[in-house]
């Protein structure tokens, strides 16, 4: 089984694509990428919606997920969606084999 998460971020001027830039600068979508179970953490620009980016996230199972949130990156994390003014919307999905 493996779940993925579509996180919306939305913001205004920019934002969300200024704070996905600052992930990446920073190095967390790297240090998250690295993480056990972790299979994907990539970020995509709607073309209808400038000030939408969207994240998939995909895990290898549940524990894998929890283990990230609970992780010091998650505290990252918020801090530049709190810097950024941004709003979230998330679904998630389970594969099951």
């Amino acid at each position: 089984m493996s779940l993925t998460i579509n996180i919306y971020y939305t913001g205004e001027n920019g934002s969300a694509k200024k704070f996905a830039e600052e992930m990446v600068e920073k190095g967390v979508v790297e240090r998250v990428r690295k993480e056990e179970g972790n299979k994907k953490y990539e970020y995509f620009f709607p073309m209808d919606d400038k000030e939408t980016v969207l994240l998939i996230d995909r895990w290898e199972n549940e524990e894998a997920l929890d283990a990230h949130h609970k992780s010091p990156m998650m505290k990252e994390i918020a801090d530049l969606r709190d810097k950024y003014h941004l709003h979230m919307k998330v679904e998630q999905f389970v594969e099951k084999k």
